[in-house]
Order: structure tokens, then C-alpha cells, then sequence
């Protein structure tokens, strides 16, 4: 079955990759790479965050292995606006960038409950900044695409917040939010994960 046909009959998520974070000793950030996911739901094609612009051959061959180009992509979802989640915006030239917050006049912002295609719709989830929001995909399991919401697994695992965050109390229940709706996490700079069985997975198939 190609890419196109299981897209039309329930929304799909593909990993273009993984997210990483590194750290020093001290618990400095070395290097902070966000996950990057496709999302097909019928004829929308729509990626959720598009990583570090030193990371656009990783995820034009990705994206080129399910038979797609970056034009063919319609929308691109920021979770928030970090740099190591919008580097690649540039790449998707034929989409429609959307986030939770507002860049320029007369633009719409993503907001609580908003669908964006069909079994497709956004949390807010503030915590990380104050317009963070999350992706939800409807598909063969309730897979969320977290951002910074819920950076690593082990922010699951161990109950903390995002290290880095304006209100801890919001980001807690945003990452409780989060797990409850969820049976797989996309976390913002980790491997996926499967909530219940707290195990981490290679791609969201």
C-alpha cells in the first residue's frame, strides 16, 4: 500500500528523526536537536517542527524514502519557536507555517482544540514558553507530538518539568495532559515513547 493510500484512510505519522540533547557535566545544553514528524491526513501533508538548518539533508531524505518532495507539504507546525525547532521552515516553501503564536498582523494562531485536518488537532500546553502547544494524531494509537511540552522521556519517567521553563506549575500539567491522552509520545528532543508500557521505539508505526 503507497504512502498516499493509508493516508486516506486514518491520519499517519512518520518520524523524520529523533530528537537529541546533550549535555556537559553541569547540565549545560551541548547540542539541542528537535524531533521532526510527518503527519498525512487525507490530502494534508504536515510536518511538526523542522529542526536545525544543519539537519535539512537528514530530513529531505527521509521525506524523499516515502516518495515526497518538501514542496508536497501543505502545513508546518511549530510547537513553539526555538530555533532548534523552526531552522528547516524555510525548506516546506509551499506551506502555510502555523504555531501558537502570532508573527505578523491578520495572522491565526493555533489554539486549544483546533483541528488542522481531520484527526488531527492542537493542545495548548504551556510550561516550556507560554505558547507552546502540542500536535495530536488520531491514528491506529494516539500518538502526541510534545515539543518541549514534554522534552524527554525522562522528564516522564522521573516526573520534572522541562528544565528550561517559565512556569513549572504549567508545565506540569501540561506534561500530565499530555500522558493522558497519549499512548505515544513524541517527545521534543528524545526518541518516541509508548506511555503505558514506558518503553522507547524507533518510529511510530
Amino acid at each position: 500500500m503507497s504512502v498516499e493510500m493509508m493516508a486516506a484512510i486514518r491520519p499517519r505519522a512518520f518520524l523524520l528523526k529523533p530528537g537529541h540533547l546533550e549535555r556537559d557535566e553541569e547540565g549545560n545544553i551541548l547540542d539541542a536537536r528537535s524531533s521532526v514528524t510527518l503527519i498525512l491526513a487525507q490530502s494534508k501533508k504536515i510536518a511538526v517542527d523542522t529542526g536545525l538548518e544543519d539537519e535539512a539533508e537528514q530530513i529531505l531524505g527521509r521525506l524523499a524514502g516515502l516518495g515526497l518532495a518538501p514542496e508536497d507539504v501543505d502545513i508546518v507546525i511549530n510547537t513553539h519557536d526555538h530555533p532548534d525547532h523552526c531552522g528547516n521552515n524555510g525548506l516546506f516553501t509551499r506551506a502555510r507555517i502555523l504555531s501558537g503564536k502570532v508573527e505578523g498582523k491578520g495572522e491565526r494562531r493555533l489554539k486549544e482544540g483546533d483541528f488542522v485536518a481531520p484527526g488531527v488537532w492542537i493542545m495548548e500546553t504551556p510550561g516550556h514558553t507560554l505558547e507552546s502547544i502540542s500536535v495530536v494524531c488520531e491514528s491506529a494509537r494516539r500518538i502526541v507530538m510534545a515539543g518541549d511540552a514534554l522534552p524527554l522521556m525522562g522528564n516522564y519517567l522521573k516526573w520534572v518539568p522541562p528544565r528550561l521553563n517559565v512556569d513549572r506549575d504549567l508545565a506540569m500539567k501540561s506534561m500530565a495532559r499530555i500522558v493522558e491522552v497519549a499512548d505515544l509520545v513524541v517527545p521534543g528532543h528524545d526518541s518516541p515513547f509508548l506511555v503505558r508500557e514506558r518503553m522507547r521505539i524507533a518510529d511510530l508505526s
